[in-house]
């Protein structure tokens, strides 16, 4: 523990932890984030912040954000630009620095927002934007769209990130940084500089396994993946053309073995503490790479931001200091049943009140209501629920009325991820005389928040072993919201059967034959709806207060990112 003993007698005020992120969420207001990687980037800066961590965050303006999500007629996905008024919450800095993109110098400014911690700490995210007077119409778009484009934008995008962030950072000051943490591989160009900095010449060939470990001494990678497609890759042409004129024929040789640049393995060699973000993530990353030591620290949430208004008045009353250690809320059972119950229902009616005003759904509050809002894409399987419309149908007629709520993006360039919302969006047309369902249009932090906190049950249904973590579900239980779901990623941590929600599967049979798993799933599924939950729901109240009690004490005080900082500041940041 003698790296949380520093990080309790230590100046906060000197900055020695730089946390790198494609993304980062932390308002809905300022659209900065696709989804769940930097929504954890932002949850982890506010624990950061509350716990008096020297750190500080690194990432992209996105000028023009993520997207706004609309439907056309025929419920085919629109993505409008989120033109946001990014001086309304950003503070603009003076320096600027130049990154090599193509044989041109590309000029990179910064915008600062303090994010505030409990007890006046702040963390400060830089913003790095490409929007400048000096450069060319093509380079001021280079920070315009988090994601977008091909992969020669994206490849622009991860130059200004990584090499771009790490020169920023030095003309703003900060010369004693002590680690460099990549939230993902996007950043990983850091180590390029990073290792550039550290040789006068400019060269890697002199004491190139010294200079190699000082890196790696320096570096802490977090990836978050286990599906292939989710690991960027550039061919070695494409580097040579973006970024040749930086490198040296033997450094671009070093980054691209058989013919491609792999971030993810980039961050991999140039790290030495490198973590998956759950217990199963760390063993999947183990077998996708092997031969590297990669450990696991389990994703949170922040508490106290995912916390409804109605549970916090609560927690306030019987659980001191649960905004300072989340670990207090273990003793959610000294809260009377009734009034978590209560503030549910307050919750609820909001959710309710919100769908029937925008989208005239006749939603009731008093109806079993299941919630599932992720990212739209196949192997989150999204459409499982509506497998089988008609045990649907008479699930909702012989356990109990239903309602349903739905909400995801997919990525613009994910045509399976908006042939599924499509798909979603016909089957509540079909099913809208036998039960109530609502997708509802551009998932956002605002949204997001009020729908983990108003429905009954949270169901999560992804491809096992494709699931990394997963943080919606640990949101819901922080409100007492039972999760149904597949075993996979933290579920298979916070999953206690009847205690704490229900799984969707054989643990014991994980793995072994998708294509039975699959029939299994989807039995679990209806099966556990029609004779354990919704029966329980409706005619065991007491049983039902008992679990959401349970989901807070048990899983509201562990998954958070409070717990999650403290691994980081122990494991990897002051080892």
């Amino acid at each position: 523990m003698e790296g949380i003993q520093r990080l309790r007698t230590m100046d906060k005020s000197e900055i020695k932890i730089a946390y790198f992120s494609m993304e980062i969420g932390f308002d809905g207001d300022i659209p900065t984030y696709s989804g769940g990687l930097g929504i954890l980037a932002g949850d982890t800066l506010r624990s950061c912040a509350d716990l008096e961590v020297p750190i500080c965050g690194v990432t992209l303006v996105s000028n023009k954000g993520y997207f706004i999500q609309q439907f056309d007629k025929d419920f085919n996905q629109i993505e409008a630009p989120n033109n946001w008024k990014i001086g309304d919450f950003l503070e603009p800095l003076k320096a600027t620095v130049t990154v090599p993109i193509s044989g041109r110098t590309v000029t990179v400014k910064a915008w600062k927002y303090d994010l505030p911690g409990i007890t006046g700490h702040k963390v400060p995210i830089f913003f790095l934007d490409t929007d400048c007077e000096e450069n060319s119409e093509e380079d001021r778009k280079i920070t315009y769209y988090l994601y977008g484009g091909d992969r020669r934008y994206r490849l622009f995008q991860e130059v200004v990130l990584g090499i771009g962030g790490y020169k920023m950072l030095k003309k703003l000051g900060f010369y004693d940084i002590e680690k460099f943490h990549m939230n993902e591989g996007h950043s990983a160009l850091l180590t390029v500089e990073l290792r550039k900095d550290l040789v006068s010449d400019s060269s890697w060939d002199i004491f190139e396994a010294e200079v190699t470990t000082k890196v790696q001494n320096r570096c802490v990678f977090t990836t978050h993946t286990p599906v292939p497609a989710g690991h960027d890759k550039f061919s070695k042409d494409l580097v040579n053309e973006v970024i040749g004129s930086y490198l040296t024929k033997h450094e671009l040789d070093l980054l691209c073995p058989d013919g491609e640049m792999n971030m993810t393995l980039l961050a991999l060699n140039n790290s030495k503490y490198i973590n998956g973000v759950a217990k199963k993530h760390g063993e999947v990353s183990r077998e996708m790479f092997p031969g590297y030591k990669i450990e696991s620290i389990t994703n949170g949430v922040h508490s106290s931001f995912w916390c409804s208004d109605a549970l916090a008045v609560l927690f306030d009353k019987y659980l001191k200091d649960w905004r300072k250690d989340p670990f207090t809320i273990r003793n959610a059972f000294s809260i009377p049943p009734q009034e978590i119950l209560e503030a549910h229902t307050e919750n609820k009616k909001k959710l309710i009140t919100y769908i029937n005003e925008k989208y005239d759904s006749g939603m009731e509050a008093g109806v079993f209501t299941l919630g599932f809002a992720r990212r739209i894409t196949a192997y989150k399987r999204p459409f499982m629920f509506f497998e089988d419309m008609e045990r649907l149908k008479k699930i909702s007629e012989k356990s109990g009325k239903i309602q349903v709520v739905f909400a995801g993006k997919a990525h613009p360039n994910d045509t399976d991820g908006k042939r599924i919302i499509r798909d979603i969006k016909l089957s509540i047309t079909k099913l809208s005389p036998f039960m109530k369902l609502v997708f509802l249009d551009n998932y956002n932090i605002n949204l997001a928040k009020t729908i983990v906190a108003g429905v009954d049950i949270w169901l999560n249904n992804p491809q096992p072993p494709k699931e990394a973590s997963g943080t919606s579900g640990m949101k819901a239980s922080i409100n007492g919201i039972p999760n149904l779901s597949v075993l996979d990623g933290w579920w298979l941590e916070g999953h206690v059967e009847n205690v704490t929600g229900w799984s969707i599967g054989d643990r014991e049979a994980l793995y072994q034959n998708i294509e039975v798993e699959q029939k299994t799933e989807l039995n679990d599924l209806y099966g556990k709806l029609e004779k354990i939950i919704i029966p329980t729901y409706y005619n065991k109240k007491e049983d039902w207060m008992r679990i959401m009690q349970n989901c807070i004490a048990f899983n509201g005080s562990f998954f958070n990112t409070h717990r999650m900082v403290y691994q980081y500041v122990a494991s990897a940041y002051f080892d």
